[in-house]
């Protein structure tokens, strides 16, 4: 079996020269008779001759001959065009398929290549990593094309109507500059860029708190109850703004005594209170009485006095004169 293999092998060999197998056409079809496996009536169209293990050997005439790995083995096919990524080429003894360039995807031949693979960019038949300065890369061709003439308030620009970078100034929206954004949208000044709008989105409002006042719920009749609802989305610069988030409105109770606390307890502390205020307002009463009575008195002394002097029975008992008539 290795001696047959070894001599299918050579014969391959002698195939790839064209003058070798014009010299040993005869010797090499009488080889194609003794090697066991080898056959002329193939399966496959396009072959000639093939083999059990290696497949087609020889195509028939306008057919490629293309070997396939398949782990360590190539199994020969004859096809009527190359596949990708290959070139056919035509000689009187076989045609073959050659690969391209690692660079090219699908090639005219070894140094003409028709496209390139991702990451290079065709230009003139070669593959390149970048283009020459008069020309820009386009991913969706892998081709290097023209430098568009970009609109008036455009810098860079894929084509005449698309811009990618806008003036000083102007904002970039779908392929365009604007000196102001359109509705909906709003400038970002850091891209310069019109993005959309955010506008501020709010929860539904809970329920209405319990009746209170000063932090107690009972033992008074009027306090307040609240409500509030979360922000879901707070807004952009220019979207519309949060609504109101909180509600405070006045609410009035039946007055009911605190747990804890016996009913009586708020009119004896008021009446504690009363008494206590009596007493005070008792004293200050009898205060003002006494320095009233007081007030009186001295009063009605100086009147008397100011009466005898001037009717003279009260002469002033310093007088030199009335000394000396006594």
């Amino acid at each position: 079996m290795q001696l047959k293999l070894i001599s299918f092998a050579l014969i391959i060999l002698h195939c790839m020269d064209y003058t070798g197998c014009q010299q040993h056409s005869t010797s090499r079809h009488w080889q194609h008779k003794q090697l066991s496996g080898v056959s002329s009536g193939c399966q496959q169209g396009g072959c000639l001759t093939c083999s059990d293990y290696n497949g087609c050997l020889s195509c028939k005439p306008r057919f490629f001959m293309h070997l396939e790995r398949i782990g360590m083995k190539q199994i020969g096919v004859c096809m009527t065009s190359c596949p990708p990524g290959f070139y056919g080429t035509r000689s009187r003894e076989r045609n073959t398929c050659t690969k391209c360039s690692p660079e090219c995807d699908s090639c005219f031949n070894k140094k003409f290549c028709m496209r390139c693979q991702i990451g290079f960019y065709l230009h003139r038949g070669d593959c390149r990593e970048s283009c020459p300065e008069d020309m820009v890369r386009s991913d969706t061709q892998r081709e290097c094309v023209p430098i568009a003439e970009c609109p008036a308030d455009c810098v860079l620009c894929v084509n005449s109507e698309t811009c990618t970078m806008c003036q000083p100034g102007l904002y970039q929206l779908n392929g365009r500059c604007h000196r102001i954004c359109p509705d909906d949208y709003e400038p970002n000044d850091k891209l310069m860029e019109c993005v959309p709008q955010v506008h501020c989105q709010v929860a539904e409002w809970s329920e209405w708190s319990p009746c209170s006042r000063s932090g107690r719920t009972c033992g008074f009749k009027r306090g307040q109850e609240t409500r509030t609802r979360q922000v879901l989305q707070y807004p952009s610069p220019f979207g519309r703004p949060c609504p109101e988030i909180s509600e405070i409105k006045d609410c009035v109770v039946t007055r009911r005594t605190c747990p804890g606390r016996r009913p009586n307890d708020r009119k004896q502390r008021r009446n504690r209170n009363n008494r206590k205020e009596t007493k005070v307002v008792r004293r200050e009463r009898k205060r003002e009485r006494e320095r009233a009575r007081d007030t009186g008195d001295r009063q009605d002394v100086r009147n008397k006095t100011e009466h005898r002097r001037r009717r003279g029975h009260d002469p002033d008992p310093f007088s030199p004169e009335e000394g000396l008539v006594q």
